[in-house]
């Protein structure tokens, strides 16, 4: 008797307990903390430092830089690097974990092939606009995944042909036929605390337009296909605080 007393005092107690915990208010509890606060949109800005390379087919005997091959030749261009391109981003956050962005950027990119003592480079300055999902942790200071695609529109042209760099044959147009006037794109990447980022890009069409014939009535570009591929290393700053969504409440798991 004695003992159930004893049992059905303790289960007293330890549902009193229970109740009094559950209407206690919760921003006086030790287990409960709050999210970061996330941006739903801001305004930010990018400096891209690009490594850049490309696939490049020539069809039999039409070699860009030196050499009369009988048959068709793929070849990987020489990496070449650019620093200090800059964009601004558009951001719109839909959660803590999933978001959009979009913006508009100026970057360098091109190629260079070498053959037989030669070089040729060619490479454009373009003004694009991406347009990417972000997956992860939208708070600040925090890493997300991003993929996406774009466009990219080519503003000037510059091609460089030498054996010597004190005899070179240059090229310089503004709004040239020489490429297409729009370059899609692909790209993949990551953002890192403190807004460092990663990121591979893809152009799947031709570099180069094919099509393209000068004064004298010579296609230059003619059985050469070329497609860039690019590695960015950057940072991204935000510049606006935006509109920040509701910070949410969940349970520690200490």
């Amino acid at each position: 008797m004695r003992n159930n007393l004893f049992a059905i005092t303790l289960l007293a107690l330890s549902l009193n307990s229970v109740s009094t915990y559950a209407q206690y208010p919760t921003h006086h509890s030790g287990y409960l903390k709050k999210e970061p606060k996330v941006k739903k949109f801001y305004v930010g800005g990018e400096i891209d430092a690009i490594f850049s390379t490309a696939t490049i087919h020539h069809d039999a005997g039409i070699l860009a830089v030196n050499s009369t091959s009988p048959q068709s030749v793929n070849t990987l261009g020489i990496i070449r690097f650019t620093g200090t391109n800059i964009g601004a981003t558009f951001n719109f956050n839909f959660s803590h974990h999933i978001g959009l962005y979009t913006g508009i950027d100026i970057k360098n990119v091109g190629y260079v092939e070498q053959d037989n003592g030669y070089t040729l480079k060619r490479r454009v300055y373009n003004v694009g606009v991406p347009l990417g999902l972000k997956i992860g942790n939208m708070a600040s200071d925090k890493g997300y995944f991003f993929l996406g695609g774009g466009l990219d529109a080519p503003i000037n042209f510059n091609e460089k042909y030498y054996h010597d760099r004190d005899n070179k044959k240059r090229i310089n147009e503004w709004f040239s036929d020489r490429t297409p006037s729009l370059m899609p794109y692909a790209f993949i990447g990551a953002s890192f605390s403190q807004g460092v980022t990663v990121k591979a890009q893809y152009y799947p069409n031709n570099f180069l337009n094919t099509n393209y014939t000068d004064n004298s009535g010579y296609m230059p570009y003619k059985g050469t296909d070329v497609n860039l591929v690019l590695l960015s290393i950057g940072f991204r700053i935000g510049f606006s605080t935006g509109n920040n969504a509701p910070a949410k409440e969940y349970k520690s798991n200490w």
